[in-house]
């Protein structure tokens, strides 16, 4: 692969992992009673014009 598209997926990636953490972090500052519980987590990505659905799933520990 190109220069250009490693450069360009790893700019997405970063700015894919960077705006879920401080979503979760949001989400979990302002939820009530989040300690000791579990939460299940999904991604699903998907890419226009081309044939991707990519599905992530994970378990988040409140703390």
């Amino acid at each position: 692969m190109s220069d250009d598209f490693n450069m360009s997926m790893r700019k997405f990636l970063k700015q894919v992992g960077v705006t879920s953490q401080q979503a979760i972090e949001d989400a979990m500052r302002n939820a009530d009673g989040t300690e000791g519980k579990t939460f299940e987590a999904k991604v699903v990505l998907t890419v226009d014009g081309l044939d991707v659905e990519h599905v992530v799933t994970g378990t988040i520990k409140g703390g």
